[in-house]
């Protein structure tokens, strides 16, 4: 009997073959260790809550990998460090509060439905921890843009800057400022992008074209506000180190698998990417802008890459003659004119973005008065319903962050105040105070109110600025006045809910199936009546 031989088929491909030793652990690696320094930084600002709001992203992203490839029947791919550079990713675009349980969500989400549910690793349209936290930006707003520093609740840079205020360029260059885990510290960003560029793991032509462009287009922008240069210098500088630009620029737009191949294709994706962050910041209702720019500008990458596509190794022979018909001398001729064609296609995107900002520029100048005249009047009206016998409201913003500090401390911690507004007679003499708070306790969410307060800490009104409760359940605290009229002038320190109906000044009766939110309404005038008295005594200054 002949003996059996088994012969193995072997598969020969074409040249050239290229061959590198980087793999992909190797890469994810990199960038983990890049990103240290800068997770460093937002521990010692945030102590454990970030060091533990970091462990559970890594392992929860890590668990979810190896839960979604072993339900789909894939090879796993735990081990590749992909999975735990996500979850990483993930938690540096997070607040040092965010609730962990919520974070896990941010982690699931980013794993199972942006990376495994389209093929896994190389097959996601779009940066899986920046859409995550879009994500979680749009389901849990109030925890994603609640941020403290030194334990003391605060707007970051960014949010300061869009409201006039000042900030300090040398904080935001160190990280001594309020921000997300990873994007407070622009020089522990630069070390980590610096050991990435040596490294060879990123091409500066994204990180690059984007910081650059969106210089270009807010310096253009601000210089058609009439703003003299040293000032426009000046505020673009704060707008590059504040947010996540750096972070975003080397760490998440350079993403292998959502960002173009080509050198042309990056370029110009640069470009996109810092004329979309100039859009958001300088015209969205929200200071940042990176997050959706990167995610929308992933969504682009295709039509780049067809634009900006590259000849294949050897293609095109068979069509010689026609080449040569057409006025390609030679091999050259072709190269030179395929690259034309991309300086054209970054000259046409460059005036785009310069003719949109100037446009835009005029726009906002035209309509910035009237804008701002009818939300005046909208902020007057809520005032006016909430503390009719006062004539004028004058906000007192010195004294918020002590008194968020101080009703934390005395277990007040389900609600946070965004706003103190003093309450004056006609003869400008205060009479009250009026205190916007928001309540995280809402059954759909959070809920945002104005309390107006007098002298006798007695509540004059409240009104429902934002609520989204079950409707004919929950949101009869908005609908119905009754419920609200409840707490209308009496003299009581502390309200109750009840379901047996009212008996005392105390008690309120709560909203028929809808207790949570009649808790929820509850705790925040509360807050306030503790809030206020604090003010009245005289110890917050």
């Amino acid at each position: 009997m002949a003996e059996e031989i088994k012969q193995e088929k072997t598969v020969v491909s074409a040249s050239p073959h290229i061959r590198a030793k980087n793999t992909t652990t190797s890469i994810m690696g990199d960038v983990i260790i890049a990103l240290i320094p800068a997770g460093i930084v937002g521990i010692y600002n945030s102590g454990l809550s970030a060091f533990l709001l970091i462990l559970t992203c890594v392992v929860s992203s890590m668990f979810f990998e190896y839960l979604s490839e072993k339900i789909m029947h894939r090879k796993l791919t735990v081990r590749d460090l992909s999975a735990a550079l996500t979850g990483l990713l993930l938690a540096l675009n997070l607040p040092a509060g965010f609730p962990l349980w919520m974070a896990v969500i941010g982690s699931a989400f980013a794993i199972i439905v942006v990376k495994q549910m389209f093929g896994g690793i190389g097959q996601n349209f779009m940066n899986p921890a920046l859409a995550a936290r879009c994500f979680l930006m749009m389901s849990f707003a109030k925890r994603m843009t609640h941020f403290t520093y030194d334990g003391v609740t605060t707007a970051t840079p960014l949010a300061v800057i869009k409201s006039g205020g000042k900030v300090n360029v040398l904080s935001m260059f160190l990280g001594n400022e309020a921000g997300t885990i990873g994007e407070t510290s622009v020089i522990a960003l630069l070390i980590g992008a610096l050991y990435l560029v040596a490294r060879k793991v990123i091409d500066l032509r994204i990180p690059v074209f984007y910081i650059g462009s969106f210089v270009i287009f807010v310096m253009l922008y601000k210089l058609t506000q009439g703003a003299a240069f040293l000032d426009v210098t000046k505020y673009t500088v704060k707008q590059v180190c504040g947010g996540g630009l750096i972070l975003g620029a080397f760490f998440m737009a350079t993403d292998y698998t959502t960002s173009p191949i080509n050198k042309n294709g990056r370029i110009i994706y640069g470009i996109i990417l810092g004329f979309m962050t100039f859009i958001f910041r300088m015209f969205g209702s929200s200071a940042e802008g990176v997050s959706y720019a990167i995610i929308i500008s992933n969504l682009l990458v295709p039509l780049i890459e067809m634009a900006t596509k590259s000849k294949a190794f050897g293609a095109g022979y068979e069509n010689k003659s026609l080449k040569e018909n057409r006025g390609f001398k030679n091999s050259g001729d072709e190269v030179e004119d395929k690259k034309e064609k991309s300086i054209r296609v970054v000259i046409a995107i460059c005036l785009i973005g310069l003719f949109s900002g100037l446009a835009l520029g005029l726009i906002h100048d035209i309509t910035k008065k009237p804008i701002e005249e009818t939300a005046t009047k909208k902020e007057q009206a809520s005032y006016k319903a909430v503390f009719d016998s006062a004539s004028t409201y004058e906000e007192n913003a010195s004294v918020l962050d002590k008194l968020n500090k101080i009703i934390d401390e005395n277990g007040y911690t389900d609600a946070d105040i965004d706003k103190v507004l003093s309450a004056k007679d006609e003869n400008g003499n205060e009479i009250g105070l009026i205190l916007i708070i928001t309540t995280h306790k809402g059954y759909a969410g959070d809920i945002q109110m104005a309390v107006g307060i007098d002298k006798d800490c007695q509540i004059t009104g409240i009104s429902m600025l934002s609520i989204g409760e079950t409707p004919n359940l929950g949101m009869e605290a908005r609908d119905n006045p009754d419920f609200t009229a409840q707490y209308v002038g009496k003299d009581v320190d502390k309200f109750t809910v009840t379901k047996n109906g009212a008996a005392t000044d105390s008690e309120i009766n709560a909203i028929s199936g809808a207790t949570i939110t009649s808790n929820a309404v509850t705790g925040a005038v509360n807050t306030s009546l503790f809030a206020a008295s604090k003010i009245y005594e005289g110890g917050i200054n």
